[in-house]
């Protein structure tokens, strides 16, 4: 697969992912973090929960960032 078929198909993968991970994200705040009465840890749950779509997606940019076969 050339490098830009690879880009595109990881770019339309990446938009879907984060759409869905941000409704998932939203509806754990509301769930979890809004239940919470301490500061510190609602501070975390939020920090966890707008920073934890960059893992799964490392191994799709590595992925799209190769060279062409």
């Amino acid at each position: 697969m050339r490098s830009r078929q690879r880009k595109l198909i990881g770019a339309i993968f990446m938009v879907f992912f984060v759409i869905v991970y941000a409704l998932v994200a939203m509806v754990l705040a509301q769930a979890t973090a809004l239940q919470v009465n301490n500061a510190a840890l609602r501070l975390l749950i939020f920090a966890a929960l707008g920073l934890g779509w960059a893992i799964p997606i490392i191994p799709l940019i590595s992925w799209m960032e190769r060279g062409d076969d």
